[in-house]
């Protein structure tokens, strides 16, 4: 039967062979490591040196234990090759350097204590299960470096994303936030903020926090992504492809706000977010892409206040009341069509999908009821305003 690791296989003299190698093979060590891992080649009289040294010593003493002791917990000392991979992200550099230490360490364990092995008496069979246990050992304490490498960056990640998120809800508050702050968190977030940025605005779904993460990665470390009320908020900074947004947010509800100076990052925000309440509403005709704060200035204005924009429709088109609600949708549409037209019968028919005559007959009948007020270009303009902020009132 195989031992499930291969320190649980050696008799328990073995320890007793490797126990007094063990001083003088850490020395040789920390000397290999000085000199065979360019990282690692520096003054081992301070800090460094009584580190690297105490690491060695321990993974070689706590190596012998379990050859010892095989069912002695493995989870005591894990902590310090944990730490160990943990220093290496602190520090900012990859795990190269440490795991090759691991790999050097290994071989000149393997030298030392085989040739101890061999002076003691132990069979090949013995020296070849020291050989397998040893390699074994390091890949675990590998393991376990690299696992604290992994939560140390995970960690980091996880307070930047933090940092910026709160950078991106800095940015868009009402009202906005002193310059020197903004520009203090964004130093905090490690993000460069641009001569003029977008927002991009998503409706939130109940797992905001896993959409903000999703839509993140899919704009790429350029972008301040965050949870902002009911929606998700992207900044980025503007002039880039439009495509990369669209398809970010492809089959969401979406809407882009103007660009602008990212001091008046609310304004873009507020924008779009208002944009996308019409789209709500059915007061924006929504296809399905992104919605462009830029293309709706005008629904935008009729929308600020919604009361006011029912009040105007209301007083414009009062002679329409009169009527029957068929009527007035007919009537209302053929005003609509006529009036974006600029009164070509032609183009008002094909808009309506209706005959010319019929579009002749309707307007006689507008006519009647609007009076001058059709002849007239300012009341004209009222009335085109009246129909959109008809539409946008619902």
């Amino acid at each position: 039967m195989v031992a499930e690791h291969p320190w649980e296989a050696l008799p328990p003299e073995v320890a007793e062979v490797l126990r007094p190698e063990l001083p003088g093979l850490a020395d040789e060590i920390v000397t290999e490591l000085s000199r065979g891992v360019p990282d690692y080649a520096r003054p081992l009289e301070g800090p460094f040196g009584k580190a690297l040294r105490s690491g060695v010593e321990e993974a070689l003493g706590r190596f012998t234990s379990m050859v010892d002791n095989p069912r002695a917990d493995r989870v005591e000392g894990r902590e310090v090759y944990l730490n160990l991979g943990r220093g290496e992200m602190r520090a900012g550099r990859s795990l190269d350097a440490l795991l090759a230490a691991y790999r050097l360490g290994a071989r000149v364990a393997w030298r030392r204590l085989a040739a101890a092995g061999e002076r003691a008496g132990l069979s090949p069979h013995t020296l070849y299960a020291l050989a397998e246990a040893i390699f074994a050992y390091i890949d675990e304490l590998s393991a376990d470096s690299i696992e604290g490498y992994a939560r140390e960056q995970a960690a980091a990640a996880g307070t930047l994303q933090r940092r910026r998120q709160r950078l991106a809800a800095l940015l868009v508050q009402d009202p906005p936030a002193a310059p020197a702050t903004v520009e203090a968190e964004a130093a905090n977030a490690a993000w460069r903020l641009p001569r003029s940025l977008t927002t991009l605005v998503v409706d939130a779904a109940e797992e905001s926090g896993e959409q903000a993460d999703r839509l993140a990665l899919r704009l790429g470390p350029e972008a301040l992504v965050a949870p902002v009320a009911s929606f998700i908020v992207a900044l980025v900074p503007a002039g880039g492809p439009r495509a990369e947004l669209e398809a970010a947010v492809r089959g969401r509800q979406a809407a882009l706000g103007p660009a602008v100076t990212w001091q008046e990052a609310g304004v873009s925000f507020v924008r779009a977010s208002e944009l996308l309440r019409l789209a709500r509403g059915g007061g924006i005709d929504d296809t399905g892409g992104l919605l462009l704060a830029d293309t709706h200035k005008l629904s935008l204005l009729l929308g600020v206040d919604r009361r006011l924009a029912r009040d105007v429709a209301d007083t414009a088109l009062a002679p329409l009341e009169a009527e029957t609600e068929l009527s007035r949708e007919r009537l209302g549409s053929t005003l609509d069509a006529w009036l974006r037209h600029r009164g070509r019968t032609e183009a008002v028919a094909k808009a309506l999908h209706v005959h010319p005559q019929t579009v002749r007959y309707r307007l006689a009948r507008l006519r009647e009821l609007f009076g001058q007020r059709l002849e007239d270009p300012d009341a004209r303009f009222e009335l085109e305003l009246a129909l959109r902020a008809r539409r946008l009132a619902g």
